[in-house]
C-alpha cells in the first residue's frame, strides 16, 4: 500500500481527493490536514506517509515553508505539490526545495494516479506542460539585468498603473525631470526601448 497524506486548506478538495485516491486498491489515505502546521505536527507525531500531496496556498504555514522545514528531515517522505499556480517561478522554487512532483489542480485522474505511483517508485514526476514552464522560467532567470533602486522600483509601479510622468512626480514630490531620469535608467537596465516593453519585461521578471 502507498500511504498518503493530503494537505490542503479546502475541506471539499480534500474530501474529493480522498474519495478519488481511495478508489485505487494500492492507495491508502492516512491523513488529511488543512494547514502546513497541522502537516508538520502529523509528520512529527504520527506514522510517516510515503507521499504527501501538498498545496502551496495554506494558512499558518504555506507549502513553500513546509518544503523548507522538511528539507533534510523525513527523508523517506516524498512530496508532490498539487496547486492552481501555473507559474514557472512557483514550480522551479518547489523543485529547488525538494518537491518530487508538481501537478495542477485540473489534472485528470489517470495522471494523478500515475504521478503517485511513479514518485513512490523513486522517480520524479513533471509532465510536459510543467517542464515547459520550468524551461521558460530558467530562460528568464538567465536574462541578467542590473537591479533597480528602491526609487526606480517605486516609479515602475506607478508606470505600470498607467500614471503619467507629471502624476508620478506629484505623488513622489519630485520634479518631472527626475521621473524621466528614473524611467530612462530603468529602460537602460532592462534593455528596452519604450514604456510598453518596459512593463512587459518587468512583468516577465516579476518586478511588478
Amino acid at each position: 500500500m502507498i500511504n498518503i497524506i493530503i494537505a490542503d486548506d479546502h475541506q471539499l478538495f480534500r474530501d474529493g481527493m480522498k474519495a478519488l485516491i481511495s478508489s485505487q486498491p494500492d492507495f491508502l489515505i492516512i491523513g488529511s490536514v488543512g494547514t502546513g502546521q497541522e502537516l508538520m505536527d502529523a509528520l512529527e507525531r504520527d506514522t510517516l506517509p510515503d507521499i504527501v500531496l501538498l498545496d502551496l496556498s495554506m494558512p499558518v504555514m504555506d507549502g513553500f515553508e513546509v518544503l523548507r522545514q522538511v528539507k533534510g528531515k523525513f527523508r523517506s517522505v516524498r512530496f508532490i505539490v498539487i496547486s492552481m499556480h501555473e507559474d514557472g517561478i512557483y514550480i522551479s522554487k518547489c523543485v529547488r526545495s525538494g518537491a518530487h512532483g508538481y501537478l495542477l489542480k485540473n489534472t485528470d485522474n489517470e495522471e494523478l494516479f500515475t504521478a503517485l505511483r511513479r514518485v513512490y517508485s523513486g522517480e520524479k514526476y513533471f509532465n510536459d506542460e510543467i517542464k515547459e514552464l520550468m524551461i521558460q522560467n530558467l530562460a528568464l532567470e538567465g536574462n541578467d539585468y542590473r537591479p533597480l533602486t528602491d526609487r526606480e522600483s517605486e516609479v515602475l509601479q506607478h508606470v505600470s498603473q498607467g500614471k503619467t510622468t507629471k502624476e508620478i512626480a506629484s505623488i513622489l514630490f519630485v520634479s518631472i525631470r527626475t521621473v524621466e531620469t528614473h524611467r530612462a535608467n530603468m529602460m537602460k537596465k532592462l534593455d528596452v526601448q519604450n514604456t510598453a516593453e518596459l512593463i512587459s519585461k518587468a512583468t516577465q521578471l516579476r518586478l511588478i
